[in-house]
């Protein structure tokens, strides 16, 4: 007979970085290097797009528009494709990086070290360096082990929070359904919140407790010898 596989049911909440951890991050990068611009705009785009990182190292430069509204354009999962507006930071960060780019042949929008296309080890060793030296200010850092999702489960975080709308997360990460972004949710206290406050909460039946007869006669002390 065969055995039916029980149904999962544990699921692990999402990991994110709170404002402070991901500011850090944000800032760790050296704007006086070149390596350090790039790391800039990749990072401030990973997480303001909430990009997923084969999203992020399969950009090309014709998958950016700067002007009249800076966005890009993504390809993501099951070839849904989204289009996403960009903050001034990260169009300012990104600014930065194709001034130094230069001419290159590969049409990737991030290149490694040799001029090629960068690659998902290469980001993750980027993210590493970078979450390293933003622990020094932030030690909170140590205790969380940041992936390029967290970027992304970052990046859903702060827009729920934001917006209070799952609906407009899934529509930001490319989720093809709502039922995937509720994930966010169960890690959001704040929605909890919210649930718990607009419920009617029941009442408490009145009362007070009469101590028996038997009860108080045990507690009074008794006097020896009478």
């Amino acid at each position: 007979m065969l055995a039916i596989p029980s149904k999962k049911t544990d699921e692990k909440l999402v990991g994110f970085l709170t404002r402070d951890e991901m500011q850090a991050v944000l800032d760790a990068p050296d704007p006086r290097a070149r390596d350090g611009v790039r790391d800039r705009a990749m990072l401030h785009l990973a997480f303001a797009a909430g990009l997923r990182v084969s999203e992020l190292v399969g950009l090309k430069l014709d998958d950016v528009t700067l002007q009249p509204q800076a966005a890009i354009h993504v390809r993501g999962k099951g070839r849904r494709e989204r289009v996403l507006p960009l903050w001034k930071t990260t169009t300012k960060a990104l600014r930065a990086w194709l001034a130094l780019r230069g001419s290159a042949t590969c049409p990737e929008l991030f290149l490694n070290a040799r001029g090629g296309p960068l690659t998902r080890d290469g980001f993750e060793h980027i993210l590493a360096k970078h979450v390293k030296t933003a622990t020094a200010t932030t030690p909170s850092l140590k205790k969380k082990r940041v992936s390029p999702h967290v970027l992304r489960h970052s990046c859903a975080m702060h827009t729920l929070e934001a917006t209070r709308d799952i609906r407009k997360v899934a529509l930001w990460l490319g989720h093809a359904t709502v039922q995937t972004t509720e994930i966010y949710v169960r890690a959001d206290p704040t929605a909890k919140l919210e649930a718990i406050d607009a419920v009617l909460p029941p009442a408490l039946r009145r009362g007070r407790f009469r101590a028996p007869d038997k009860l108080l006669a045990s507690l009074r002390p008794s006097r020896k010898g009478a």
